[in-house]
């Protein structure tokens, strides 16, 4: 078993729990016709995200695959909309705070997978123009 947290287009995934919580089982039925371990398909703001996620969690899998072996190496599986990371629980603290540092950097969504009820934290956006604060959280 991981400790598993997932970034995403916010522009791409409902705003509502219940509804945000379809959208994400419809993403993880992993049902997009490429492979999921290059980072090339996803968008743009998550390409930038991976690339600086990895200096800290290197991938295990795809083109970029670290030949490490520390609990750092994390399973990122990667679509257009969402990155899925699967990370030892040995590090499921400091992979918290840097993907969510990265995913606020980097304007892209975060959930936390791992909790029953986690997180998920949307970027202000122009679709979201009377958010008080700069982001948005989901309980």
């Amino acid at each position: 078993m991981s400790y598993d947290l997932m970034v995403f287009e916010p522009h791409s995934a409902p705003r509502e729990r219940v509804s945000f919580m379809g959208w994400y089982q419809q993403q993880t039925k992993w049902g997009e016709e490429h492979s999921y371990d290059d980072p090339k398909v996803a968008s743009p703001a998550l390409q930038l995200w991976f690339q600086e996620m990895i200096q800290f969690f290197p991938p295990m899998n795809g083109p970029l695959a670290s030949d490490l072996d520390t609990p750092e190496v994390t399973d990122h599986c990667i679509g257009r909309d969402v990155i899925y990371s699967a990370f030892a629980w040995s590090v499921a603290s400091g992979a918290y705070a840097k993907m969510r540092e990265l995913a606020i950097k980097h304007n892209v969504g975060f959930f936390d997978v791992s909790e029953s009820e986690g997180e998920i934290l949307f970027p202000n956006t122009p679709s979201n123009p009377g958010a008080k604060e700069r982001w948005w959280k989901f309980w």
